[in-house]
């Protein structure tokens, strides 16, 4: 017996099938996408949250008591002054050595460390 060959509808309608199949995995995987970036989103927010909370304990702790909002404008102005007389802020942050002036009487180092 001959083999029987399939129609051009059923050929069409086979192709229609795949391409309906591959469109709902596309789907998928943009929707895993999404749910990958969005996490990627929260943990880089909890990272930098957790800097901004170090860097501000740092500020009280040398300030000897809680920073207010009125102090806010005068740091900025204050880092942005050292900055324009010498970069001394960035120099001071990029620096590998720890100074005498930067521990504490029990010899500890009291200086921040930031990430890269």
């Amino acid at each position: 017996m001959a083999k029987q060959r399939r129609t051009l509808d059923e050929r069409i309608q086979s192709c229609t099938t795949k391409e309906e199949e591959m469109l709902e995995k596309l789907r998928q995987y943009q929707a895993q996408r999404k749910q990958l970036e969005k996490q990627k989103k929260a943990e880089e927010r909890k990272i930098r949250t957790h800097r901004l909370i170090q860097i501000g304990g740092a500020v009280e702790s040398v300030l000897g008591r809680p920073v207010t909002e009125e102090d806010v404008p005068k740091l900025i102005a204050f880092l942005k002054k050292q900055e324009s007389n010498g970069k001394y802020f960035s120099r001071a942050m990029q620096t590998e050595r720890i100074s005498d002036s930067a521990k504490d009487t029990d010899g500890r180092n009291n200086t921040l460390s930031l990430p890269s």
